[in-house]
């Protein structure tokens, strides 16, 4: 008789997560924290940084997702901005130092906390390499040589919230001018931009693509699963934080904030080295239990040595121009840029053969033509032009505007890279 008394067991909700990381990761995770927590369930919503944004703002309160997972700090700026995210400072892993480098681990408004920390480089493939006759790349800069037309892979900043750290990590280490100059040779050298970020990774790991821009994770994961991969951080690098926040007006928030607790323990860090995985704790090699795989990246030294102190504030002010720069100029326009980069390494390998003042001075018209940005430094800081891309896109007088914008964009890029093609040809003709 007492036992039909008895109340029946709370049924605790589902943790609806949203988040930009492979199914490899989340799996991972969603098993362990399941088993350690047997009446609450984890439902994974993969979607982009940007989608993954989007989603969570359009949704009325009550109705959106419990937590918010990415690799992009500046997206979490962005969505604190938003009012989007709850205080979850009492959560921290109170282990974890205050920084790595100079960048604060946890968000110090408790918005958001580090999950994970993440560097930025380049992921190749070893035996691609080989069969190629090409050196191995170090640095950025290598990647705009001739010999690797055609053998390199990045994704979009738009599609892909790594990507967007990556190129933004260029453009603060080597300046807006010169970044871009950079970002625009490489992607002429790209055989494909990809639609999402894992389309690099899987493409280099397959032998598809020679070198891959990346997330260290992805280029780590290849190499300790197996791949015949390596990953390397270039001198211009940052090392950030992979964030994990609480969404405001979360279904389900009290179990949503036991599994954020999680995934920042001792536990759910020891996770991060599982080869699937393979990313880097927010905890010091020393403090993880001897669990490090032999020859493991330590961010904590990578970040001393980088030569990018990461702004955020920065990063987000801009994020939605540096976004559409890239699409209108590289993404929608790389058969043009493509080519008129084939035909610049094409006529400067013959100038070095056989020297020329008049040929040299197409080619640097040439190389203005097609590696300028589309915007210069001075209206890249202009903080009305900034706000046009940061408002509601549905507001009608903005979203002309914005359009007309990148319109323009799009149509001197396809201009800039076909006069480019033409000055090399004929640079080219008085070299034969």
């Amino acid at each position: 008789m007492a036992a039909m008394c008895l109340a029946p067991a709370a049924q605790a909700g589902t943790v609806t997560v949203v988040t930009s990381f492979p199914k490899e990761l989340t799996q991972a995770y969603k098993t362990a924290f399941e088993k350690a927590n047997p009446g609450i369930k984890i439902e994974i919503l993969n979607k982009n940084t940007v989608q993954g944004m989007a989603y969570i703002r359009e949704l009325p309160a009550g109705q959106k997702p419990d937590v918010f997972w990415a690799s992009a700090p500046d997206a979490f700026e962005v969505m604190a901005g938003q009012k989007q995210l709850e205080n979850i400072a009492d959560l921290a892993n109170k282990a974890a130092p205050a920084k790595v480098g100079n960048y604060p681990i946890n968000n110090p408004q408790g918005l958001y906390l580090g999950q994970a920390l993440a560097g930025y480089g380049l992921m190749s493939n070893t035996r691609y390499l080989a069969a190629n006759k090409l050196p191995p790349a170090r640095q950025w800069a290598d990647l705009v040589k001739p010999a690797y037309f055609s053998h390199l892979a990045m994704s979009s900043p738009s599609r892909s919230g790594t990507t967007h750290l990556t190129v933004e990590t260029i453009l603060q280490g080597e300046g807006w001018d010169k970044g871009w100059a950079q970002i625009l040779q490489i992607a002429g050298n790209c055989a494909a931009i990809t639609e999402r970020s894992f389309g690099v990774p899987d493409g280099v790991n397959s032998g598809q693509f020679g070198i891959g821009l990346v997330i260290d994770f992805f280029g780590l994961a290849g190499k300790y699963s197996g791949f015949p991969v390596e990953f390397h951080y270039p001198d211009v690098t940052a090392v950030v934080p992979a964030n994990i926040a609480l969404v405001t007006g979360a279904k389900n928030a009290a179990e949503a904030r036991k599994f954020i607790a999680y995934t920042v323990s001792m536990e759910g860090q020891q996770l991060l080295y599982d080869p699937k995985i393979s990313r880097l704790p927010i905890l010091p090699p020393e403090q993880m239990g001897g669990k490090a795989p032999a020859g493991y990246p330590n961010p904590f030294e990578i970040a001393k040595r980088a030569k990018v102190q990461f702004d955020s504030d920065l990063s987000e002010a801009r994020y939605n121009v540096v976004s559409a720069m890239f699409d209108q100029t590289i993404t929608f326009r790389l058969k043009d840029l493509q080519a008129a980069t084939k035909a610049i390494h094409e006529a400067e390998a013959a100038l070095a053969k056989k020297p020329n003042a008049q040929a040299a001075a197409l080619l640097k018209q040439a190389r203005d033509a097609a590696y300028s940005p589309a915007v210069g430094p001075r209206m890249a800081g202009d903080k009305d032009f900034l706000a046009l891309f940061s408002a509601n896109k549905k507001d009608a007088s903005v979203n002309k505007q914005v359009t007309g914008l990148e319109d323009r964009w799009s149509t001197a890029a396809k201009e800039h890279y076909a006069k480019a093609k033409t000055l090399a040809e004929q640079a080219m003709g008085m070299l034969r």
